[in-house]
């Protein structure tokens, strides 16, 4: 008996024509995340990539955590693969299901026959290993409708894949398959359960972030580049642009009306992200904005915001409240991070009563008392880069 996963599609089993290059980037990705987990075979057909350990050291327990990460796997099942005979199985399922059924109260069968040359039909299966089940573990009763383990049998080409273990997989598109974006990442709650939420679409998810020493500090920055670290679990690897933004900060408390402080540094922020996204091939802007949350996230400032943009601003969290983002955070193992007490730039010089429902009009005349551009163009030449990879050391690149 041998053990191998089986990871079942996602979305990409409704795709056409262009399944295979889903189907590509998925496996690519899997590939990946298990490298460091040891030496695996694969092999795709009928929706599913098979994924078999060849070596000793390849830990399978190993490879299904790492696998429940990975977008675009709509389930990931543990199974045991057996001749294609049913008495085989039968004398086998005892031993192998054990752990599961052990203390069990109830269960269910279900069996897929896609070998369609099979002796048995699909109920005769269920019939047969329902009697076995009983025999090995007479104290576990039926439940066909609620059923505490449901154990599958799996009739294909090349053998009987016996389990009873289906997890469901993080869903999504494989990361890449959309393109990319730059998500303004801050150190707050909600910006990493928004570049989550993108790159479960399918997008590559880099970052921008914006310091002012010495209003934040060292501390702050840390703390931003660990969510990095921590966004790469299910994004995958993270370019990191770090953009000092003091100067431009100063220039706006020292030339602009208060109540347009955040709206004028959100547009600011918004253009040194366009630059960025021209040189280096990013399709769009993520934020993690949420309406009516902040004085700077009320519709007519999200739409003073968009009008600096030369890309789409995704908001994933638009109409989500804080106790869904916070469920988000906890879910992918930002929170505790984002919760330290290490105050980001947005923060600094923040007015005592901001304009909740500024016009366009007057933003615009506001930011025109100061040129901005030379501050600009000053930040962007001091922009650091480094690269977050998944499962190992960091990388600065410039």
């Amino acid at each position: 008996m041998k053990e191998l996963i089986m990871v079942k599609y996602g979305e990409i089993a409704l795709k056409g024509i262009n399944k295979k290059t889903f189907e590509d980037m998925l496996q690519s990705n899997i590939k990946r995340r298990l490298k460091k987990l040891g030496q695996f075979g694969y092999e795709r057909m009928q929706s599913t990539i098979y994924i078999e350990p060849l070596d000793e050291d390849s830990d399978v327990d190993e490879a299904v955590e790492a696998l429940k990460k990975v977008f675009g796997i709509g389930a990931i099942q543990k199974c045991a693969v057996y001749p294609k005979d049913i008495e085989t199985v039968k004398a086998n399922l005892g031993e192998y299901l054990s752990d599961t059924l052990e203390n069990a109260k109830t269960f269910k069968i279900e069996a897929k026959r896609a070998d369609k040359t099979f002796p048995l039909t699909s109920p005769e299966i269920q019939q047969q290993l329902g009697d076995a089940v009983l025999d090995a573990f007479p104290n576990i009763g039926v439940d066909v409708h609620s059923p505490e383990v449901t154990v599958r049998l799996e009739v294909r080409d090349n053998g009987a894949y016996l389990s009873a273990k289906r997890i469901t997989g993080a869903g999504g598109m494989p990361v890449g398959s959309s393109g990319k974006a730059l998500l303004m990442l801050s150190g707050g709650i909600d910006s990493p359960a928004a570049g989550y939420m993108m790159a479960k679409r399918g997008l590559v998810v880099d970052c921008i972030h914006y310091i002012s020493p010495p209003y934040t500090s060292n501390m702050a920055l840390t703390k931003v580049r660990k969510l990095c670290e921590e966004m790469t679990e299910f994004c995958g690897d993270i370019m990191f642009y770090c953009v000092p933004f003091t100067e431009i900060q100063e220039a706006i408390r020292d030339n602009c009306p208060e109540e347009y402080f955040t709206v004028i540094m959100r547009r600011l922020m918004v253009k040194i992200a366009n630059w960025f996204c021209k040189k280096d091939g990013y399709g769009a802007i993520i934020t993690g904005e949420s309406l009516a949350q902040v004085a700077s996230q009320t519709l007519r400032a999200i739409g003073c915001t968009n009008a600096a943009a030369e890309l789409p601003i995704f908001r994933p969290l638009i109409g989500m409240d804080k106790i869904e983002i916070t469920d988000i955070a906890r879910k992918i193992g930002t929170f505790e991070t984002s919760i330290l007490p290490y105050e980001d730039c947005c923060t600094v010089f923040s007015p005592k009563h901001p304009r909740t429902k500024p016009h366009l009009e007057d933003v615009l005349k506001a930011e025109s008392a100061f040129d901005f551009e030379p501050l600009i163009e000053k930040a962007i030449t001091g922009t650091t880069v480094t690269r977050y990879k998944y499962g190992e050391e960091t990388v600065f690149l410039e």
